[in-house]
């Protein structure tokens, strides 16, 4: 935690910020690249990384945790969406499958002829509903991987995402 979210952050949540793994999101690129000068195709129900897309990870000190709230910023405009992906995933052993991407996913965006310094709007029911299955999930792994996928001009340089939670009693 940065020391300006320990600040901001009462004494008794955790905040945890999303980090891009650039060395697994590469892995993914490499995959693409990969089936693409081979000819090949896909494995059937394989998710193959899209242009605009990157994974992203949690990583859970505690586990024991309830669902507090998002925290998101985005300069500028664009959308934003987060998939969770639901088992403990090996990249260097297995190809991620779309069977393992988790609903409801998350999004957030601002439109393009909306003020820059408007708030970014959310599907708040779907955010909730995330944010609580990841507390559910952080009880059994102490990673979770997510793509996070960035369209209408949003870019990874303009987002902060982090996620707060509160210690189970």
């Amino acid at each position: 935690m940065s020391d300006m979210e320990k600040a901001t952050a009462p004494s008794n949540t955790m905040v945890l910020a999303f980090k891009e793994d650039t060395a697994l999101t590469e892995m993914m690129r490499l995959r693409v690249s990969s089936l693409q000068r081979s000819g090949q195709k896909r494995q059937d129900g394989e998710r193959l990384l899209l242009p605009h897309e990157a994974v992203y990870r949690l990583d859970f000190h505690t586990q024991e945790l309830n669902f507090s709230h998002w925290n998101f910023s985005l300069s500028g405009h664009g959308r934003v969406t987060i998939t969770g992906i639901s088992q403990h995933w090996t990249p260097d052993l297995t190809n991620l499958m779309t069977r393992q991407l988790l609903e409801p996913i998350g999004t957030f965006w601002r439109n393009a002829d909306d003020p820059e310094d408007s708030a970014l709007k959310c599907l708040e029911a779907d955010m909730q509903e995330f944010g609580e299955r990841i507390a559910e999930l952080a009880k059994v792994r102490k990673v979770m991987y997510f793509l996070f996928a960035f369209r209408e001009g949003a870019e990874a340089a303009n987002l902060s995402c982090s996620v707060e939670f509160t210690p189970e009693k």
